[in-house]
């Protein structure tokens, strides 16, 4: 399989280069923008940004399997992340991903990002969102909620058209 990045990305990307002192600088960036094309980081991807920075894959692996903002895998439009650390799990962020879950028919107990069949929603449990004293967070897509109760938690959805 081939993978290509159109002319256009890659003179950004390799604009945005030159803008640290050392390539390995840029990885985030570079993964950002190509997540933000494809809507995911591929195997492709992740061997295309090495050899573009010089890296071996696994360092930019290790960066797509650490943070939590980066996908190996397609997504529904709608990402609902949920936190799932200390402070949201004691407010409730279980429940709230199984509510989530269970409303959109996905299986609350499996791991790692789940969509939809219709492709419309993604739910997954996320690491920290830094929200802790608003217990229990999280996201769709780029907006973040706070105290999220089941009801806000099905108002959210029905915003998502």
């Amino acid at each position: 399989m081939s993978f290509t990045v159109p002319a256009n990305l890659e003179a950004e990307i390799d604009e945005l280069i030159t803008h640290y002192p050392v390539k390995r600088s840029a990885s985030l960036m570079l993964l950002h923008a190509l997540q933000e094309h494809f809507g995911h980081i591929s195997t492709e991807a992740t061997v295309w940004i090495a050899k573009k920075l010089g890296l071996q894959p696994i360092n930019v692996h290790e960066l797509v399997t650490f943070y939590p903002m980066f996908r190996q895998q397609p997504a529904g439009k709608y990402v609902i992340k949920v936190c799932r650390t200390l402070s949201c799990a004691l407010g409730g962020s279980h429940k709230l991903h199984e509510h989530f879950c269970t409303k959109l028919g996905l299986d609350p107990h499996a791991h790692g990002l789940q969509t939809t069949k219709d492709g419309k929603f993604s739910v997954e449990f996320v690491e920290c969102l830094a929200g802790c004293g608003t217990a229990p967070v999280m996201m769709c897509n780029e907006d973040f909620h706070e105290g999220v109760s089941h009801a806000k938690a099905d108002e959210i959805l029905g915003k998502c058209k």
